[in-house]
């Protein structure tokens, strides 16, 4: 199997996309957005549609696609796809659009780029106009719907997942896990060196342990990281007593949980799933919460580029209906790393495909239903407190330690 990792974006890189966004909206001819009005039901003729993914998401999407290709001749003729990191998103639609010369049809992304394009009004706002279109939304999972309300109607939630925080070790080494935070630093400290997580700004699962923390520690407000998280600062402080170093990204993580460098490391649903079924980490080591814990979920979204001619517009919009359906749903188990992965209401694992069902059989663990239902769910930061919180674990955490 090929070895999958969703996409980090660094600290730096939100900051330029923050200062890409103060450059204002495109004006050249190709931002024009089409009105809604003008929008026909089907193209005029089969089009081809350029898709640029930013955040890993064709790895879940991408037999979607084929599948509507495949099934819809009349409307689309060939689907190319290329990827890029999140950052370079936003600079590269707004200099195609300024010059009239509109190359990418279809976005795909997580908050992060979906923020920066928003700031700069790069994407044609999708509701309510066209909600008449996309009636698979009004069956998202709550916290999907929760996901949707952060793309301010100019994308549209096509996966998610509730992501972590979640603790994750080696059982022959930790035969008594912490349960509480409290117990988790007293492990590290009586074991130093052998707790760790990579650097927030880099990796999924640390971004999500720190966003989590403020949570778990009953912070004054999870949502400021500025001036609501005395806890979790004066925690990570400690913390950071006992690490040697962190890892620059999750997948240097999972080798040294794997190679006993550590017997604890910071993980998500996706994270503990995927490796696993990769051979990365060995199928047994196990996961667990600790007490006071919240899901801080995520999404990807697709969204569309002001300049999209309207027969593309057309030919997008219903691939994104399709997307939507159950049936194609289903597909965004994948080999677990996005798990569960599917955005709408009603859709089990029986109904994946075959070698999706038999990874999360193999691969998945049986905690997840009742951990999923059963446990509070926040969104993520916005991207402006991120950078905030990044900048500062970058200053006082990790900066003697990377």
């Amino acid at each position: 199997m090929t070895m999958h990792w969703r996409r980090a974006f660094t600290a730096g890189g939100i900051s330029a996309i923050l200062l890409l966004a103060g450059c204002g909206a495109p004006e050249g001819p190709g931002a024009a957005q089409v009105p809604a009005g003008e929008v026909p039901d089907r193209p005029s003729q089969p089009v081809t549609l350029n898709i640029l993914d930013v955040a890993g998401n064709l790895q879940l999407t991408q037999g979607m696609i084929d599948d509507f290709v495949a099934k819809n001749p009349d409307i689309v003729s060939r689907v190319t796809t290329e990827k890029a990191a999140a950052p370079e998103m936003a600079g590269k639609i707004k200099a195609q659009q300024d010059a009239g010369r509109l190359g990418i049809d279809l976005v795909l992304t997580g908050t992060d780029g979906l923020s920066a394009g928003t700031e700069q009004g790069l994407f044609t706002p999708l509701l309510p106009q066209f909600a008449d279109r996309l009636k698979g939304m009004e069956n998202y999972q709550e916290p999907a719907a929760a996901m949707q309300e952060l793309a301010v109607d100019h994308g549209v939630v096509i996966t998610y997942y509730p992501s972590g925080p979640l603790i994750e070790y080696a059982p022959d080494r930790v035969p008594n896990p912490p349960k509480t935070a409290q117990e988790l630093l007293a492990y590290a400290q009586a074991n130093p060196g052998k707790v760790g997580y990579a650097r927030p700004a880099n990796s999924g699962p640390g971004r999500t342990f720190l966003m989590g923390l403020p949570y778990i520690l009953g912070d004054s407000n999870p949502k400021d990281p500025v001036n609501g998280w005395e806890k979790t600062w004066a925690y990570l402080a400690e913390l950071d007593k006992t690490v040697t170093s962190y890892p620059s990204g999750t997948a240097d993580t999972m080798k040294n949980l794997a190679n006993g460098t550590y017997d604890i490391i910071v993980s998500t649903t996706g994270w503990d799933i995927n490796p696993r079924a990769l051979g990365t980490v060995p199928a047994e080591y196990r996961v667990g919460t600790l007490e006071g814990f919240t899901w801080v979920t995520d999404a990807h979204y697709a969204a569309i580029p002001k300049g999209v001619s309207a027969d593309k517009q057309a030919a997008l919009l219903a691939l994104i209906e399709f997307m939507l359906t159950p049936e194609q749903q289903a597909k965004a188990y994948d080999t677990g790393y996005f798990y569960p992965g599917p955005a709408v209401e009603g859709v089990t694992l029986d109904m994946a495909p075959p070698e999706s069902q038999q990874v999360i059989r193999q691969f998945g663990r049986p905690e997840y239903d009742a951990l999923i239902a059963n446990n509070p769910k926040a969104t993520p930061l916005a991207t402006k407190d991120i950078v905030a919180a990044f900048d500062r674990w970058d200053r006082e955490i990790g900066g003697g330690n990377q």
